[in-house]
């Protein structure tokens, strides 16, 4: 058998995988104990917690927005961790009938009333169109610019715009009859 074959063979059959290097405390250099090197596998974990520890912290930050939400709107601000609770307390901010809690649980549906309870949202802390735009795309930067900034919850019959009101017309009223001599 010629010189690579043996040296597949005798590995093959002594215990040889690539994990079980990647597994090793410690690895020789020159006779020299070191720390082997993570390589593929270590990247892959730290990348993969580092997503974890990120994602945990936007979902802390959107709690603690929408609880801050909820308290400006007059509402518990607990009920913002309570999962089905919290959409039925959105809805009645946003001045909508309770039962639209059955259209979050249809499939394509969600997403437009999603936009719709997000607008109206927007409308009830005096924020227009652009505004829910980047409630959508960016739900972690707008939601605590409504949590944490100086908007205050008008209710939800709010303007949008920041347009002045046109000016009510004057009553007309019929004249009035003359008396004949």
């Amino acid at each position: 058998m010629n010189t690579l074959g043996s040296y597949l063979v005798a590995n093959a059959y002594s215990g040889f995988s690539p994990m079980a290097h990647m597994s090793a405390s410690a690895c020789s250099v020159n006779g020299q104990n070191v720390p082997c090197d993570a390589g593929f596998f270590g990247l892959f974990f730290a990348l993969f917690g580092t997503f974890w520890v990120v994602t945990l912290a936007l979902i802390i930050l959107m709690i603690v927005a929408l609880w801050r939400i909820y308290m400006k709107a007059g509402r518990p601000g607990w009920a913002a961790i309570i999962p089905v609770y919290n959409m039925v307390v959105l809805l009645e901010i946003v001045n909508k009938p309770t039962w639209w809690i059955i259209l979050a649980f249809i499939p394509f549906v969600n997403v437009i009333v999603g936009i719709i309870v997000a607008y109206h949202l927007a409308k009830a802390f005096g924020k227009g169109a652009g505004f829910t735009v980047g409630m959508i795309i960016l739900p972690f930067i707008f939601y605590p610019i409504l949590g944490f900034g100086k908007s205050t919850y008008l209710g939800s019959a709010a303007p949008a715009s920041t347009f002045p009101p046109t000016p009510p017309t004057p009553p007309t009223t019929p004249p009035s009859p003359q008396a004949t001599v």
